[in-house]
């Protein structure tokens, strides 16, 4: 019978996109989408608060096929009216043809972005594009055991690899798609809330050593032992024996960081 692996989850954050077929950074609608295409993290405050805009939209586009549970996007509202002090958050599903690649690369899942996102930061509303891919990421190595489940690339645009995560989940007996999902989605939308130390300041210091942008703190959502320990699916299952819940929190020192910020 063949024995499968458990993982090495990557967390990827994208920094340096080529963004040429962003040159026009306006839609045909006359929007200018330029406050969309920053750095990681360079909207942290405007998701957080209400000062800049009052409204949150979430475009989620998915794969025929690979559209997230409803459990899923129902704890990840909950997880944003949790943390923000946006009480006007909407979730619009675009369902999409996929692009029938093996894997995808950062600059290609930002390309099949400005082929197909279609909202944008407009009056009080800011937008986030959140992708659902059918393929895995192409720094993925089985070999050595290392997969990626999502990735954040702007400062309002993220992947979810929902083809990965399934597979993932459907390995355990405890661990459901919809705790792949919503840890790996909240965990992501973390650093677009500028965890850690990536667009929203430390209070205290918590960031860990050996691994930029992560907190240090046991337990965390925001922790990378995930890259360096027995791989995603064990933390969780770890945490649903001993906690009964298998989703990962903010620590108390994140939460003091997006207070800080503008947060709750």
């Amino acid at each position: 019978m063949k024995k499968f692996r458990i993982f090495t989850i990557l967390i990827a954050i994208g920094l340096f996109l080529n963004c040429s077929k962003d040159s026009d950074n306006t839609t045909p609608s006359g929007i200018d989408k330029s406050a969309n295409l920053l750095a990681t993290g360079d909207s942290a405050n405007d998701i957080l608060s209400n000062t800049a805009y009052s409204r949150l939209l979430i475009e989620a586009a998915y794969v025929t096929g690979f559209r997230p549970t409803s459990e899923t996007m129902n704890n990840f509202e909950t997880y944003l009216r949790n943390r923000t002090f946006k009480n006007d958050i909407q979730v619009v599903y675009r369902e999409l043809a996929s692009p029938d690649e093996e894997t995808l690369t950062l600059q290609e899942i930002a390309d099949l972005e400005s082929e197909n996102r279609t909202a944008y930061n407009d009056g009080q509303t800011l937008a986030i594009y959140i992708y659902f891919a059918d393929a895995p990421s192409d720094s993925d190595d089985e070999d050595e055991g290392i997969v990626t489940l999502g990735a954040v690339y702007r400062n309002t645009s993220m992947v979810i690899h929902e083809g990965v995560v399934r597979k993932l989940a459907n390995r355990s007996a405890l661990i459901t798609i919809s705790d792949v999902e919503t840890s790996t989605l909240n965990h992501e939308f973390g650093h677009l809330f500028g965890l850690v130390d990536l667009g929203t300041a430390m209070v205290n210091p918590h960031e860990d050593p050996d691994a930029e942008n992560h907190c240090d703190i046991a337990g965390c959502l925001m922790r990378a032992e995930l890259e360096f320990g027995g791989g995603m699916m064990s933390v969780l299952e770890k945490s649903k024996l001993s906690k009964g819940v298998a989703v990962p929190t903010l620590d108390a020192e994140c939460i003091l960081d997006l207070q800080n910020n503008g947060g709750r």
